[in-house]
């Protein structure tokens, strides 16, 4: 049996060096994104070295925005795509016109035609969602209004990207041979609004009954493997079917499976259940890019290099950020939004290929794309940073009608309870708390639960506890008890080491999903910190020995017990 295959070989070349020079990367304080585009650059064919297998590397990356945007399916709602419609839809369109004019107006520059400026302008105004993502996961940032209209821009690129793929080859010949709008170009534009359509149709009608039935009767089996092949199957299979069958890319057939599938109580297992292979595959994403890239292209055209950098950079960002203020959106929001544009990804390698394809970009074209698309994927998490040290994301006062004056101030609390999120666990600790009439404050990083809270009565703060003045709102300092519910480990350690600074007597219990979790949670300063299976073991050895050991009436109680957990 042959040891040495290019698919395990480009895999475990990918993965070791991702994780080397990413570990380098955090070393040196830098995001970790350098250390893989280095590790791609390090195996590609433009460095001594091994060489791995870039079509296969490109595949594998393929899969990884598949499970990504199905994972930004599964945390974003039809109703939230509905609610930054007005400011995402035409924002996007007139970003990419303006940034599609500044291509073109570099291409012309260096002398190319005006099909290849049309190319080179696309690729240049649209951003990467993968990147993107990875930058809102780290800094807490998915769940608010300001990522979820930065999202919601996003989709609708990568929409009208969709479009340009099928339009470019008509209109290319079109501007090559100075002819009109013909036939052939407005029935192409009909076909393929034709398919999507019924594709985005097909999902909204059938899809929302048919995808959360078939997981819940898959989860109804109790077997695990079966739920992630579920999970894999419906992710990958309608992603490759809107490929194939509606022109639609996989990325978006992704996005819409999850969307789809949100409709499901089952939408958060799915989601943990796929969460390594989203990390693992987004990793080989970054790998490919870094493979693409030819250093050389930075000494044989800098000053073309510079330029491009700076449309990416300053030019759309700068569009952006005036088309959102236009909308009369916070400054913050404004920022955020520029500063998620400021890149280009995987839409931009596939129009590049496409332009190269029809033989209309020139090879310098491609060469300045991916250096600009690494140097822009470089900076991004800088930005990002600095965005987060100049708008520290403090909680986003809701409307004075939304808020009864007698909630207003909790820091003149004392003894109450914080409970910190109100997904699954935090929702179950609240009613609890509820009916034993105790003093609580609730926060939530999502504003529709807040406001909800708020209008039952209930003290409410919407924000991320982990940011700077959360807790103390929420009024930390007299608190006699903070439950942190949040399923993410580290972002639990953050909220109880800062509440632990500023209240040291208060009694802390969290939420753990791992042996490591409970044992960093203990080293931040937890009280008590609660892991599942541990409970749930606990708990059916208590009702085993007082049925064994108590007759009917204790197997009673046990099983009421049971029933209550």
């Amino acid at each position: 049996m042959p040891h040495h295959v290019p698919l395990i070989a480009t895999m475990v070349a990918a993965i070791v060096l991702a994780f080397v020079f990413g570990a380098l990367a955090h070393r040196l304080r830098l995001s970790p994104l350098v250390g893989y585009l280095l590790a791609g650059v390090a195996i590609g064919p433009f460095t001594p070295g091994f060489v791995g297998d870039m079509q296969l590397a490109s595949q594998l990356a393929e899969i990884g925005v598949i499970l990504l945007m199905f994972g930004v399916g599964l945390h974003f709602s039809l109703d939230d795509l509905m609610k930054v419609r007005a400011i995402a839809v035409p924002g996007a369109v007139v970003q990419i016109a303006i940034a599609t004019a500044m291509g073109w107006g570099l291409a012309s520059f260096l002398g190319w035609s005006l099909a290849a400026g049309l190319v080179f302008g696309l690729a240049l105004s649209v951003a990467s969602t993968v990147v993107l993502l990875r930058a809102l996961e780290q800094l807490n940032l998915f769940r608010t209004e300001r990522g979820r209209i930065a999202i919601g821009w996003l989709i609708v690129e990568d929409l009208a990207m969709v479009l340009a793929l099928v339009l470019l080859p008509p209109v290319s010949r079109m501007l090559e041979s100075g002819g009109g709008m013909d036939g052939e170009v407005l029935l192409s534009l009909a076909w393929t609004l034709g398919k999507v359509a019924l594709f985005v149709a097909l999902m909204l009608v059938g899809g929302r009954r048919v995808v959360p039935w078939v997981l819940d009767r898959i989860a109804r089996t109790g077997s695990r493997e079966l739920f992630t092949l579920c999970v894999l199957a419906l992710a990958l299979g309608i992603a490759y079917g809107s490929a194939t069958l509606f022109s639609v890319s996989f990325a978006l057939g992704a996005f819409f499976a999850g969307m789809v599938l949100n409709e499901s109580d089952l939408s958060h297992r799915a989601a943990e259940q796929t969460l390594p292979l989203q990390d693992a595959f987004a990793v080989l994403f970054f790998v490919s890019v870094g493979m693409l890239f030819d250093p050389a292209v930075l000494t044989r055209s800098p000053w073309a290099v510079l330029a491009t950098l700076a449309i990416i950079l300053l030019g759309k960002s700068v569009a952006a950020f005036g088309l959102v203020l236009l909308f009369r959106y916070p400054l913050r929001t404004a920022v955020t939004v520029a500063v998620s544009l400021a890149q280009i990804g995987e839409f931009s390698f596939i129009l590049v290929a496409l332009g190269m394809q029809l033989g209309i970009l020139p090879e310098e074209g491609q060469g300045l794309i991916l250096a600009g698309a690494l140097l822009s994927i470089t900076a991004n998490p800088l930005l990002f940073a600095a965005v987060q040290r100049l708008f520290p994301d403090e909680a986003e006062p809701l409307p004075p009608a939304d808020t009864a004056p007698e909630l207003r101030d909790y820091q003149a609390l004392s003894g109450h309870v914080i409970v910190v999120g109100h997904g699954r666990v935090g929702r179950y600790v609240t009613q609890a708390l509820l009916a034993e009439d105790r003093p609580l404050v609730v926060i939530d990083l999502q504003r529709e639960r807040v406001k909800s809270l708020q209008a039952a009565g209930v003290r409410a703060i919407y924000g991320n506890a982990n940011a700077a003045g959360i807790l103390e709102r929420a009024g930390v300092q007299g608190a006699s008890l903070l439950l942190v519910t949040v399923p993410d480990a580290l972002e639990g350690g953050g909220v109880v080491q800062q509440a632990r600074s500023v209240n040291p007597s208060i009694a802390i219990a969290a939420r753990a999903h791992s042996d490591e979790a409970v044992a960093h949670l203990d080293r931040t300063g937890a009280d008590a910190v609660f892991m599942g299976e541990r409970e749930i073991a606990r708990r059916m050895i208590d009702y085993a020995g007082h049925a064994a050991g108590d007759g009917d009436g204790d197997e009673a109680d046990g099983a009421g017990v049971l029933a209550a957990t």
